[in-house]
């Protein structure tokens, strides 16, 4: 992993603060992958907008210099969710009985990669969170299956698979304690104490 020029972490609730910020990002992301109709910026945005308007909307950015390197954003979910509808097997009670963290995207851009930012950025979405578990979908094949094994070396263990449209590839259910280690209690400790939460970010001329 090579050292990382220091980045500013910030945590926002309100989509329209960085929506332009995440489709940017989510474009030289995905570049390789944006001529597919599951990946394109206009069905990434589609999908944002509506994710923005769900409950428990949160999002974390990395900004270098003022610049936006990289993002995740989650929503919380109840049982009965399409998130957990479309999982099979289906899930246990364990994890729907109460509302989980869904951490529907993250993404830095590929200067950023290997740099430890990602896991910066995750960790910062999970430290203000009182939900009891974390899950995410991942496309087992990404990466040749190094993504996959990412989130496993974060913690999470696979429960499941899902296919959340007919142009979506199957993706494999994972899910973790949001409290995985006692670092991330500080974190979250922290977290509470400098109150990251940002107002609405005026806009710049970019």
């Amino acid at each position: 992993m090579t050292t990382a020029p220091t980045v500013e972490l910030r945590r926002f609730t309100d989509l329209d603060d960085v929506r332009e910020d995440m489709v940017e990002v989510y474009a030289e992301v995905r570049a390789p992958l944006l001529h597919l109709p599951n990946y394109t910026t206009l069905v990434f945005g589609e999908r944002l907008d509506r994710h923005g308007r769900e409950p428990g909307f949160v999002a974390v950015l990395a900004y270098s210099e003022g610049k936006p390197v990289g993002y995740a954003y989650a929503n919380r979910i109840e049982r009965g969710d399409r998130y957990w509808q479309r999982t099979t097997p289906a899930p246990g009670d364990e994890y729907t009985a109460q509302p989980t963290l869904a951490l529907k995207e993250i993404g830095v851009r590929p200067a950023w990669r290997g740099t430890g930012t990602a896991r910066r950025i995750h960790d910062e979405l999970l430290a203000a969170s009182d939900d009891r578990y974390v899950t995410l979908m991942v496309n087992s094949s990404a990466g040749n299956g190094k993504v996959h094994a990412l989130y496993r070396s974060w913690g999470y263990e696979d429960i499941g698979t899902s296919q959340p449209s007919p142009a979506s590839p199957q993706l494999t259910v994972m899910v973790r304690a949001v409290r995985h280690n006692t670092l991330d209690q500080s974190m979250a400790n922290h977290s509470a104490l400098a109150g990251t939460t940002l107002p609405r970010r005026p806009r710049s001329g970019r």
